[in-house]
């Protein structure tokens, strides 16, 4: 099954996320996409380093999710990705257009045919303002777009706001 748990920052959506990672039974293999570019970050991730059991295996991947989603995902594990929006900003910044257009698109195509249990992880950025900036609105915009095609591609869709899980679409039964 594929989960899209989206919330705006600190709304419990990681912490829900890897609830549902803990009680699911399966190996679990967190996909970290954070890069630790600023002390702040480096305290984020950190934070989340702590909270996570030591039995879960992590990998680090900032670029190259669809590869290491394929390579890790089988029918007895569940792989939890935390964040698709830092996943987006890092190819944003990237600044190759082609790489953005080919790791979007790869994941995107890959989703579908995965086993075992997936847990993607987004921040919902898009209940806000206008950004003013041009890198910025772009980035809200290809977030809601992502949004969007995954949430057409997972069995279960959740928003998280408080700490408390909404179901926006549940077609797993």
């Amino acid at each position: 099954m594929r989960q899209l748990i989206l919330g705006g920052a600190r709304s419990g959506k990681s912490a829900l996320a890897e609830r549902i990672a803990g009680e699911c039974g399966r190996e679990v293999v967190y996909v970290a996409t954070a890069q630790p570019g600023d002390g702040e970050m480096a305290a984020r991730i950190a934070h989340h380093r702590e909270r996570r059991p030591s039995h879960w295996s992590c990998i680090e991947e900032p670029l190259a999710l669809a590869g290491v989603l394929r390579e890790h995902a089988r029918d007895e594990r569940c792989v939890l990705v935390d964040c698709l929006t830092l996943w987006l900003s890092n190819l944003l910044a990237y600044g190759d257009e082609a790489r953005f257009e080919r790791e979007r698109y790869a994941l995107l195509e890959t989703l579908p045919a995965l086993p075992g249990e997936i847990l993607l992880v987004s921040n919902e950025v898009g209940l806000g303002v206008v950004p003013m900036g041009e890198l910025t609105r772009r980035f809200v915009d290809e977030a809601g777009r992502l949004h969007q095609m995954l949430a057409q591609r997972c069995e279960r869709v959740l928003f998280v706001a408080a700490g408390l899980p909404l179901t926006l679409k549940d077609t797993s039964a």
